[in-house]
């Protein structure tokens, strides 16, 4: 059976990855390697069209049977060679099912157990032990090949979309600036008509894709519906070349507002994510990346809470070389670099999770901070995420401090930090740098007086 031919991904196919086709031959491994077994230990034995493996043994059964003579000869002891068939059956382990069929013996089985897999192929599902091995001979290859796994977010990661109606007065000129969809490869804003939205990518976004594919193996996995989520593959990837099939959505996933690798084919110790919602990686926070939100439509800033103007209104835009995926395109160069040139130990034994939190740490190695006369909620999560950046937090002032993080240049620790020539930031230099996976120039953040 062929995954590949019937897989419902409008996506081109890829000679050269064709993930569909790599579950299709890796599932068929056993199977065959059953078949070969069966030909060695009989070779007269051809039954190609039965579902179940049939092994024929011929034993040598030894009987002796005492039998009385009716002459003074007494009892004679005769030896039989029985020739005996003996019938085993070669359990299947029903690897995984197509609604309710075996995908290896065909037998109909009752339940439901094990991950579904549908944005692979309709109807696919492969229990836990299949699932395993799979990610192994997964891992194997990745490694072989110098590549890890990257799992992309969709919306205000690559690009922001909007309903058509939603477009406000300052927004309209963007409906006479679209490109054509007949030439993908060239554009990055886009009005798709047949499901009332307009499409902006994020700028570098195909740069991005192109130098990542050389690193990962990349998948979308976007909390939006199916539809959506191949019609927008379709504009990130018209050639095929990067997702195939490997484009999963909320449709796809196995807990209700969470996304979760459990429906990757590969070992989470060899996945990085980049999202730009924390929350919806709850059990995988230490293979995130978060990124910075793409807010181009007005829409978008409102569904944050944004009181400011959007991208669209201010007829503007990020920067190609500095933005968001620019940065983050060096940081996945730097993991990436460090998993397979930098470490000593054997790369099996590696988890790029270890490799991101280094190299997280060492974004404000150096820094010792103190925070003044910050919100008290929102204090944790500062200290929390400068100390994953390898900053030294202080409660009082002394001379190795560095940095005065506050909101309000009259504070003491405030006047204490001009006075004394240190760094006076506003916690957005925080913020800054954990997104940027950078230490970021302390003058774009000065604290300016309250008025």
């Amino acid at each position: 059976m062929s995954f590949a031919t019937d897989s419902p991904s409008p996506l081109h196919s890829s000679s050269s990855d064709d993930f569909a086709t790599f579950l299709d031959t890796a599932l068929d491994a056993n199977s065959s390697s059953d078949h070969d077994e069966i030909q060695n230990q009989d070779d007269d034995y051809n039954d190609d069209d039965n579902a179940q493996s049939v092994r024929i043994k011929r034993h040598k059964v030894e009987s002796i049977e005492e039998t009385e003579a009716s002459t003074s000869e007494g009892i004679v002891k005769q030896n039989l060679v029985v020739a005996e068939e003996s019938v085993e059956v070669d359990v299947c382990s029903h690897p995984g099912s197509f609604g309710n069929m075996c995908i290896r013996c065909g037998q109909k089985l009752d339940g439901e157990s094990g991950v579904t897999l549908s944005y692979i192929h309709k109807g696919l599902r492969l229990h836990d032990q299949e699932i395993s091995r799979l990610r192994s001979t997964d891992m194997k290859d990745l490694l072989r090949h110098k590549k890890l796994n990257l799992v992309l977010d969709l919306d205000h990661t690559l690009l922001n979309s909007t309903l058509l109606m939603d477009l406000n007065s300052e927004e309209v000129h963007l409906t006479t600036e679209t490109d054509s969809l007949e030439d993908v490869f060239k554009g990055s804003l886009f009005k798709l008509h047949h499901i009332h939205m307009m499409t902006k990518l994020r700028p570098f976004v195909r740069t991005f894709l192109k130098e990542a594919s050389k690193m990962f193996e990349m998948y979308i996995y976007t909390m939006g519906d199916r539809p959506y989520a191949l019609e927008m593959a379709k504009l990130l990837d018209p050639g095929g070349e990067y997702f195939n099939s490997k484009v999963i959505s909320r449709d796809d996933g196995t807990q209700k507002h969470q996304k979760g690798l459990d429906v990757l084919l590969g070992q989470e110790s060899a996945v990085l994510i980049l999202d730009d919602t924390e929350n919806a990686w709850m059990k995988h926070k230490d293979n995130l990346i978060l990124m910075e939100r793409y807010n181009f439509f007005a829409s978008s800033c409102r569904q944050f809470g944004f009181n400011c103007k959007s991208l669209a209104e201010l007829k503007s835009d990020e920067s190609e070389p500095d933005g968001a995926l620019a940065k983050i395109l060096e940081v996945l160069k730097r993991a990436h670099s460090r998993f397979f040139d930098e470490l000593q130990e054997d790369l099996a034994g590696r988890d790029v999770r270890q490799v991101l939190k280094t190299v997280r740490s060492e974004v404000l190695s150096g820094c010792v901070l103190v925070f003044s006369r910050i919100v008290h909620s929102a204090l944790p999560a500062l200290r929390k995420m400068a100390h994953q950046m390898g900053a030294i937090c202080l409660t009082e002032l002394d001379p190795s401090v560095t940095h005065v993080v506050a909101t309000d240049v009259g504070t003491e620790k405030s006047r204490w930090a001009v006075k004394e020539g240190k760094f006076l930031v506003h916690p957005r230099w925080i913020e800054a740098a954990n997104y940027f996976w950078e230490k970021q120039p302390e003058e774009n953040f000065i604290v300016k007086k309250k008025e």
